[in-house]
């Protein structure tokens, strides 16, 4: 599944001006730009699924640093810096990854 199937082409674009320069993003902030806070826990499990590239259950590192590539094509890769304070602070029982009740949590906090 598309973001753009579930989320509107418009608000994905704006968030993804907003934090076009490098160590600006903010996932509590983007997520609710994109309109993605709103959404319903089954469309937050969706948008994860499409996170999770490699289909393990979890969004690892290496798959944060690429996740406003998953929002629009032309979404810029995240810094180390973005991307290590994103697990930070999805990663709520530590194991170095996002699974999808910790994304779920992060959004709709």
């Amino acid at each position: 599944m598309a973001m753009k199937d579930l989320l509107k082409a418009e608000d994905i674009k704006k968030a993804l001006d907003a934090f076009k320069a490098a160590d600006t993003f903010d996932p509590l902030k983007f997520f609710d730009m994109v309109g993605l806070k709103a959404k319903s826990s089954e469309d937050v499990k969706k948008a994860f699924k499409a996170l999770d590239v490699d289909n393990s259950g979890f969004i690892e590192e290496e798959e944060l640093k690429f996740v406003l590539k998953g929002f629009a094509a032309d979404g810029r890769d995240l810094t180390d810096k973005e991307t290590k304070a994103f697990l930070a602070l999805a990663d709520k029982d530590g194991d170095g990854k996002i699974g999808a009740e910790e994304f779920e949590a992060l959004v709709h906090q």
